[in-house]
C-alpha cells in the first residue's frame, strides 16, 4: 500500500503536465494582450490634447487621421520622416521625435496604428503593415523624397516590413531598439514555452530588410531588458547596405536619449541624408 505522501506526490506529477498545457494555450491565446498595449480615447480627447503641444491630425481631419504633424513646421525641409512608435500608449506620447528633428530641417509624422489612440482597427502585424503602406504612400505625395522611416522597438518591426513588401517609397530607415525577428526574441523571454512556435505576428525585421539598399541606422540601449542587445546586433549584421550603429552605453529600454539636443539626432539625419542612393 502506498503512503499518502507517495499518492500526493503523484497526483501533483500527474498534474504538471495539464498545468504547463494550460500555460501554452494561455500564451497562445493572449498574446496580443501581451504584444499590444494602446492607449485610446475619443477623437476630442485626442484632438484637444495635440492643440495643446501644438500638433494637428494628419492628414487633415479627426474623421479620418493616421497621426500627427506640427502646426507651425519649419519652412524649407530637407526631407520628411514618419515615424512608427513603441507597442504602448500612442502616438500622441512621442512628441519628441518633432523638436529633435524638425529643428535640423526633416519634417515629421508621427504615425498612429490601427486600434490606437482614436483609430478603429485591431492590432495584428497584417494591419499595420497594409495601413503603413498607405500612410507612407500619402507621406510621399504630400512631402515628397527624400522619405524615411523611423521605428522604436516595435515600430522597427512595423518599418521592416512595411520595406520588405516593395510597396512603399522608402529611401532610408532607423532603427531605435530593434529586435532581429519576433519568434526568437520571445524564445528569448518566455525560455521555458515553445514560444517560437506559438507567435503568429512574426515581424522578421531581418528577412524584411535583407534586400534593402538605402542606409539603415540601428541604435542600441547596452542594457535593454525588454530586447536583449545581442538581437539588435543580429539584426544590424545581416542588413546588407550602407548602416551605422549607434550604442548608448548604460541606456535601456526607453532610457536612451530622446531629448532634443541629443547630438546623435544631427548625426542620424546628415548620415541618412548622406546615403541615400541616387535615383
Amino acid at each position: 500500500m502506498s503512503s499518502p505522501s507517495r499518492s500526493n506526490r503523484l497526483r501533483v506529477l500527474w498534474w504538471l503536465p495539464v498545468y504547463y498545457l494550460f500555460v501554452v494555450a494561455a500564451a497562445y491565446f493572449l498574446q496580443n494582450f501581451l504584444l499590444y498595449h494602446p492607449r485610446k480615447g475619443t477623437p476630442e480627447r485626442f484632438e484637444i490634447r495635440a492643440a495643446e503641444v501644438g500638433l494637428r491630425p494628419w492628414p487633415r481631419h479627426m474623421h479620418n487621421y493616421r497621426g500627427w504633424v506640427s502646426e507651425s513646421p519649419t519652412e524649407r525641409s530637407r526631407a520628411a520622416a514618419v515615424v512608427f512608435h513603441g507597442n504602448a500608449g500612442a502616438a500622441l506620447d512621442r512628441q519628441y521625435y518633432i523638436p529633435a528633428l524638425e529643428s535640423l530641417g526633416c519634417r515629421i509624422v508621427l504615425a498612429e496604428y490601427p486600434g490606437y489612440g482614436a483609430r478603429p482597427g485591431s492590432p495584428s502585424e497584417r494591419t499595420f503593415v497594409e495601413d503603413g503602406i498607405e500612410t507612407l504612400r500619402l507621406a510621399y505625395e504630400e512631402f515628397g523624397a527624400p522619405l524615411f522611416l523611423i521605428g522604436e522597438s516595435l515600430g522597427c518591426g512595423v518599418a521592416a516590413s512595411i520595406v520588405g513588401s516593395g510597396e512603399a517609397p522608402v529611401d532610408g530607415v532607423a532603427l531605435i531598439t530593434p529586435w532581429d525577428n519576433l519568434p526568437d526574441l520571445a524564445q528569448s523571454l518566455y525560455w521555458f514555452l515553445p514560444a517560437r512556435w506559438l507567435v503568429r505576428d512574426r515581424y522578421d525585421s531581418a528577412a524584411n530588410l535583407r534586400d534593402f539598399r538605402g542606409p539603415v541606422a540601428v541604435a542600441l540601449a547596452e542594457r535593454d531588458e525588454v530586447i536583449p542587445p545581442r538581437h539588435t546586433m543580429r539584426l544590424y549584421e545581416t542588413l546588407p547596405g550602407p548602416k551605422r550603429l549607434w550604442v548608448f552605453p548604460e541606456a535601456r529600454h526607453n532610457t536612451w536619449p530622446s531629448h532634443p539636443d541629443a547630438p546623435w539626432w544631427s548625426e542620424l539625419l546628415e548620415y541618412l541624408l548622406t546615403e541615400v542612393p541616387d535615383p
